[in-house]
């Protein structure tokens, strides 16, 4: 619940902040866009939820964050509606494992 949440709020507002900055500069592909932002965004949140909770960010979080990036960025890219299907595919795979 709180990892779709979270999910969903840093798709949405990758999305939002590459379509104001795609804008300003146009030059810039939108899919590297798409990726630069969803990971900034990643992790930038990451270090904003240790400093409210007042807690150390050992570097395998920031991998972890930089691969949820990419997971955001895909999402962003293909829509929720992919995203979702693949989550739920890839959550029945591990309980079968």
């Amino acid at each position: 619940g709180a990892f779709m949440a979270i999910m969903l709020f840093l798709v949405t507002a990758t999305t939002m902040i590459v379509e104001v900055v795609k804008r300003l500069v146009p030059r810039i592909p939108t899919d590297l866009m798409v990726f630069i932002v969803a990971i900034a965004l990643t992790v930038l949140a990451l270090y904003v939820a240790a400093a409210v909770m007042d807690i150390a960010v050992p570097w395998y979080c920031v991998v972890g964050a930089v691969t949820m990036g990419f997971a955001v960025a895909y999402a962003a890219m293909f829509g929720w509606e992919k995203f979702t299907t693949l989550w739920s595919r890839l959550k029945d795979h591990m309980k079968n494992k």
